[in-house]
Order: C-alpha cells, then sequence, then structure tokens
C-alpha cells in the first residue's frame, strides 16, 4: 500500500492530466502543508501516522474556516472550501465512532492503572498514539474526562 505522501503524488499528477485545478490546489496545499511539517520535525518526509494528524488538523481549519465564510454570507468561498475539504478527507484514515474511542480510552485507563482525574494527563500521553488523525482531540478529552471523573465499580 502506498504511503499518503506516495498517493498525494501520484493523485496531483493525475489531477494536472485531467486539469482539475480544485482537485489539483487542493492536494498541492497538502503536500505543502506535509513538506513544512516535515522540515520542523528536522525530517524528509512524515510517516502515516503524523501525515493523518497534520491533515487532521488540515481539516479542522478548513471546517473551522467554511462556518466563518458561511456566518460571514460568503457561499461561494464556502463551497470552494467544502469542495477541498471533501478531496482532503480522502487522505485520512477512516475516524473513529464515539463507541470505539470509549473503548479505548477503557482499555488505556486500565493499561495506565488510572484512579481518577489527575491522571488524565498519563491516559491522553498513551492513547494519543493509538487515534491520531483518526478521531478529534476534544472529543477524546471529553470522553477521557467523563471516564475518570465515573465512580469507581464495585
Amino acid at each position: 500500500m502506498a504511503s499518503t505522501e506516495e498517493r498525494l503524488v501520484e493523485d496531483m499528477n493525475r489531477a494536472q492530466k485531467e486539469r482539475d485545478k480544485l482537485r489539483l490546489g487542493a492536494i498541492r496545499w497538502m503536500r505543502d502543508t506535509l513538506q513544512k511539517h516535515a522540515k520542523e520535525a528536522g525530517k524528509s518526509s512524515l510517516d502515516d501516522t503524523e501525515a493523518a494528524e497534520v491533515l487532521g488538523k488540515l481539516a479542522k481549519k478548513y471546517k473551522e474556516s467554511i462556518e466563518q465564510a458561511r456566518q460571514a454570507g460568503r457561499v461561494e468561498l464556502a463551497e470552494k472550501e467544502e469542495a477541498e475539504l471533501r478531496v482532503l478527507e480522502e487522505y485520512l484514515p477512516k475516524q473513529l465512532s464515539n463507541a470505539e474511542i470509549e473503548e479505548m480510552v477503557r482499555e488505556t485507563i486500565s493499561e495506565v492503572g488510572a484512579k481518577g482525574p489527575g491522571d488524565m494527563g498519563a491516559v491522553m500521553k498513551a492513547l494519543k498514539p493509538r487515534w491520531a488523525g483518526r478521531a478529534d482531540g476534544k472529543t477524546v478529552s471529553e470522553i477521557v474526562k467523563a471516564k475518570l471523573n465515573e465512580p469507581a465499580e464495585s
């Protein structure tokens, strides 16, 4: 299976041949963003997990931008960004459901031996590599907080 970077290069070449300006622009933006993050990390490229995390953050920014454009009545801009977001989402791993996140959180709390809200940092640290790029950090954090605040089962 091709890496995210390899898929982007292949799809960029295809978009150039097909003269698909929107797709080409979105892919170039993703590649530039990934290359910038790799350079900042002192690497030649990011692995798929790191790429998914960066693209996940980019998708979140797109969603915020779309919301702002809609609120400002800039429908054309919102529609263009929604189309670009759909291209970006093709490169993201399948997102985890809340039930899948809850199961992962339960397992991690058990593995870490967390007893309460004070252990949130340790749980999040152990959990992050498992969900990176496949879930929103805010959602994961809320689920961890809720699980750590539940009364202990006797």
